[in-house]
C-alpha cells in the first residue's frame, strides 16, 4: 500500500525540496504519493476530498505560517493539524516553524500534540528525511530549538495552562479584554481572575496590559 503525504508550505520550492528529499530517502520503497498545497484553502479542500473518497492521509508536513482560509477561520498550519486530527486520527503530523516563542510553542504542543515539531533553523537536507522516518516509525520528535523553548518556560517556573497562554497571546494581538470571551470558552470573571494571576506572576500584580505584554516579550514568551 502507498503512503499519502500532505505537504503544505507557501513556498513552492520548499514543497519540491521536501518531495525530493523524501523521494530519494529510504522511504522511497513505500510507494509515496504527495499531496501539495500552498495555502490553507487548498489544503482544506484536499483534506476534504480525501475524506470523501475514503482515502487516508498517512503523514502531513505543515508549515505553521501559511496564507489563511478566512471564510472558514482556518488561519494556520495549526488549524489544519486540528482538522487532520478530526478527519484522519491516525495521520502523523509534523509541524514546521520559523517561530519558537515559548508560549506559542507550549500552546501548540498542548493543543495538537504533534508527532513532530521542528524549527526550520534546526534542519538540513540530511536530517530532514531521517526525522520523517523516525516519526513514521512511531517516534516523537522535537527539534533542539523547540525543546529549548519549552525549557525556558519551565525555568521561568510559570504556572498556568493553555487558556492563560491564549489570553496573553490575544492581548498581544490587540484583542481587548472585554472581547476575550469571544475567543476563549470562559466567562468574563474567569478571564479576569486568570489575567490577575498572570500579572501576579510576571509583574507582581503591578502595571497594565502594555506592561504585561512588554514583560512577556522581554522574557521571550511572546
Amino acid at each position: 500500500m502507498g503512503l499519502n503525504i500532505l505537504i503544505v508550505d507557501d513556498h513552492p520550492m520548499t514543497v519540491d525540496s521536501y518531495i525530493n528529499l523524501l523521494s530519494y530517502s529510504s522511504l522511497q520503497e513505500k510507494n509515496l504519493h504527495f499531496i501539495k498545497s500552498y495555502n490553507c484553502e487548498e489544503a482544506y479542500n484536499k483534506i476534504n476530498l480525501y475524506e470523501k473518497q475514503n482515502s487516508i492521509i498517512h503523514f502531513a508536513l505543515l508549515d505553521i505560517s501559511i496564507p489563511p482560509y478566512k471564510d472558514l477561520n482556518i488561519n494556520s498550519g495549526v488549524d489544519l493539524a486540528s482538522l487532520l486530527r478530526k478527519k484522519f486520527p491516525f495521520c502523523k503530523v509534523v509541524l514546521l516553524t520559523m517561530h519558537s516563542e515559548a508560549l506559542t510553542v507550549d500552546k501548540i504542543i498542548k493543543e495538537i500534540k504533534p508527532e513532530g515539531f521542528i524549527s526550520k533553523s534546526d534542519i538540513n537536507f540530511e536530517l530532514f528525511p531521517v526525522i520523517c522516518q523516525k516519526v513514521l516509525n512511531g517516534e516523537f520528535y522535537k527539534s533542539p530549538t523547540i525543546i529549548e523553548s519549552q525549557r525556558e518556560l519551565l525555568k521561568k517556573n510559570i504556572n498556568w495552562d493553555n487558556h492563560d497562554s491564549q489570553i496573553l497571546i490575544l492581548l498581544a494581538e490587540g484583542v481587548k479584554t472585554v472581547n476575550l470571551p469571544n475567543y476563549i470558552p470562559l466567562s468574563m470573571s474567569a478571564i479576569e481572575k486568570r489575567k490577575a494571576n498572570i500579572k501576579d506572576q510576571l509583574l507582581e500584580g503591578k502595571g497594565g496590559d502594555k506592561d504585561l505584554i512588554d514583560k512577556a516579550k522581554k522574557l521571550g514568551l511572546l
